[in-house]
């Protein structure tokens, strides 16, 4: 482990000063997310490029969990960050990334250099049959159509049934104030020719929420991986236990739980949920007991071995499908 010496200045400046050689070597920096996720960022991105300027061969940022993953898409008129972050941590000097369940796989696209997306799932599945007994009786919950294809994963090799819930209140695009279906300003001949009127988008309208399968007398395992806000598991949790669910787990790669969510899960009908140590929560279990922890560090150090050694990761995505 190499020294490093990261503060910051009375006017909130970040430093840092690499208090040993690294010219020709393979630098390492593994950066986990804090509540500060600004500061976090800088001080990776200040490593990185002093790193580069010290003439490291090169230097792979370990980042468990990839910050601003949640805005990958635009919405209205925003912007996707996760995009402008991947270009300032290549721009800074990074040559190779290891991240763990990016939001979408497709933010591996962001990136000009090699990105390894680890997974988390077989350290979830392994909780699942070593610690919920009477697992067998269980179905996997998306408690979104968005997250059914992970909870599909997770069934198929569980060899357990699946459902999922319908009719969640999700993110809101209103087309009123959408600039991208705006109606011009002014409606005449001139702007709009009467023969090419476009056709207005039909407006979304939220059905009452269903939960498709059976979940009556069983187990309910809510899977995604991300949780942060956590009404919406509160309300699909009060779901399957109106429907009958006895138990219910939820289970994630990246446990948030910004704000009070550790009080709400302590108050909801959840009776357990379990996420890895991508980010550190030691507060939050030390507020909700429901909370549990699996490691994932293994599976980081063994793909740092391999980068190190030059040999092939492969092994390390065994058994994963495009779809996974």
């Amino acid at each position: 482990m190499g020294k490093v010496q990261v503060y910051q200045e009375p006017d909130r400046e970040t430093r840092v000063q690499i208090q040993e050689s690294v010219r020709g070597k393979d630098v390492f920096i593994i950066q986990t997310v804090s509540r500060d996720v600004n500061s976090t960022i800088m001080e990776l991105l200040i490593m990185v490029y002093a790193c580069k300027t010290s003439c490291a061969k090169s230097i792979i940022g370990v980042i468990p969990y990839f910050p601003y993953s949640k805005q990958c898409k635009m919405r209205k008129r925003g912007s996707i960050v996760s995009k402008l972050l991947a270009s300032m941590m290549c721009k800074a000097g990074l040559t190779h990334l290891i991240t763990m369940d990016l939001h979408q796989k497709e933010i591996q696209g962001f990136f000009n250099i090699p990105v390894d997306n680890l997974r988390a799932s077989p350290f979830l599945l392994q909780y699942i049959q070593e610690e919920i007994p009477d697992y067998r009786n269980a179905v996997i919950v998306a408690k979104s159509p968005a997250s059914a294809k992970r909870a599909q994963s997770f069934a198929e090799r569980l060899r357990l049934g699946i459902a999922v819930i319908h009719g969640e209140a999700q993110d809101a695009e209103s087309d009123l104030v959408d600039g991208r279906h705006s109606p011009p300003m002014v409606r005449s001949a001139a702007a709009i020719h009467p023969s090419l009127e476009i056709p207005m988008l039909i407006p979304k309208e939220k059905p009452p929420i269903t939960v498709v399968g059976d979940v009556g007398g069983r187990i309910a395992i809510i899977v995604d991986d991300i949780i942060d806000d956590v009404d919406g598991f509160l309300a699909a949790a009060e779901t399957l236990k109106e429907r009958g669910a006895y138990k219910i787990f939820v289970m994630a790669t990246h446990g948030l739980l910004s704000s009070d969510a550790p009080r709400l899960i302590e108050e909801s009908a959840i009776d357990e949920v379990v996420v890895t140590n991508t980010i550190p929560h030691e507060i939050q279990k030390l507020q909700c007991p429901k909370i549990k922890t699996v490691d994932i560090s293994m599976i980081l150090s063994e793909a740092i071995r391999r980068i190190h050694n030059g040999e092939s990761m492969s092994y390390l995505f065994r058994n994963i499908g495009l779809d996974d």
